[in-house]
């Protein structure tokens, strides 16, 4: 269950148990779960406008991409899918002629350019995932309340090699401020190193532009120091054997990394190679499964009414 142990490199197996069609019956009509629960979230989208770049291709369009927009993507104020055909409905744009790994940057490159050159204005954060990401959205606008979005920053499971300061994990998913993403368009319509057209590993390319427009890499571990943005599905994390054994994690992850249940930050926002089935399953765990008696968040209404104030 939630993909444990899947090879980096090997994405999920797309045969899945349940058949495409009645994962997308098992969508539920309300994005955030119960009507009554969501005040506080429905407040934050309103304070937090966050867009997603998706990168797809046709061939994953019914096995991933449309289960993407049943679950998270949902979540967000807005989003678009970037692949190699355009499609109205999902929707995507065609950003490439044909479909590898050679050209997952170029796609970056023009999800992110797409995005500035069309709804710059329109939203405070920029987040790219790919279609075997899963994101707890509400978490992300938590992360990000803090932050001013015309301050140029890039938020991400952060590695330590072949950039100075670093580089955000591209199948974790990363977040660009809007100040940010202005900057790095700029850099990748003009003749900056790193955000030309080219090949090279798409996470590592946002990086070395990011560095070479003076956008800043920041720390995204939450007040205990657990990380926020995960390569790996929740029981790949959690599982100390398998984490142990992942050895290239260790060596590129910029922070020590924890096992167990204190792998993962109460508040995560994301994890990679998650198949459609597993997404169905976190939507219910994460927005309809309640332990009866146990209320978390019991200070949420003094948050919404403060919120509600600051208007």
């Amino acid at each position: 269950m939630f993909g444990c142990c899947r090879d980096r490199n090997v994405p999920p197996n797309s045969t899945e148990v349940i058949s495409q069609t009645r994962l997308l019956s098992l969508s539920s009509g309300s994005v955030h779960g119960h009507d009554y629960d969501h005040m506080l979230a429905d407040e934050m989208a309103k304070r937090v406008r966050v867009f997603a770049v998706i990168l797809t291709m046709p061939k994953s369009k019914e096995v991933k991409a449309v289960h993407v927009k049943a679950t998270w993507a949902r979540r967000f104020n807005g989003y678009v899918f970037v692949s190699s055909e355009e499609d109205k409905n999902l929707p995507s744009i065609r950003a490439v002629s044909s479909e590898s790994r050679n050209v997952l940057w170029e796609k970056t490159r023009q999800g992110l350019l797409y995005a500035y050159e069309n709804h710059f204005n329109d939203y405070d954060f920029f987040m790219k995932a790919d279609d075997d990401t899963y994101v707890i959205v509400e978490n992300l606008r938590f992360i990000l309340l803090k932050w001013d979005p015309n301050e140029p920053i890039l938020m991400g499971r952060r590695f330590k090699k072949f950039v100075k300061q670093g580089y955000t994990s591209g199948g974790a998913g990363y977040v660009l401020s809007r100040g940010a993403l202005k900057l790095i368009a700029k850099g990748m319509n003009g003749d900056i190193r790193g955000c030309r057209k080219g090949r090279g590993a798409e996470d590592v390319n946002l990086g070395t532009c990011a560095e070479a427009v003076n956008v800043t890499l920041v720390d995204s571990l939450d007040e205990h120091e657990q990380e926020i943005f995960h390569p790996f599905p929740p029981a790949y994390m959690i599982d100390k054997k398998t984490m142990e054994a992942t050895s290239w994690v260790h060596s590129y992850n910029y922070f020590p990394i924890r096992t167990g249940l204190n792998c993962c930050s109460d508040h995560s926002v994301s994890f990679h190679y998650v198949s459609p089935s597993e997404m169905y399953t976190l939507d219910y765990l994460i927005y309809h499964l309640h332990p009866y008696g146990i209320a978390r968040d019991i200070e949420q209404y003094d948050k919404l009414l403060n919120l509600r104030n600051a208007t």
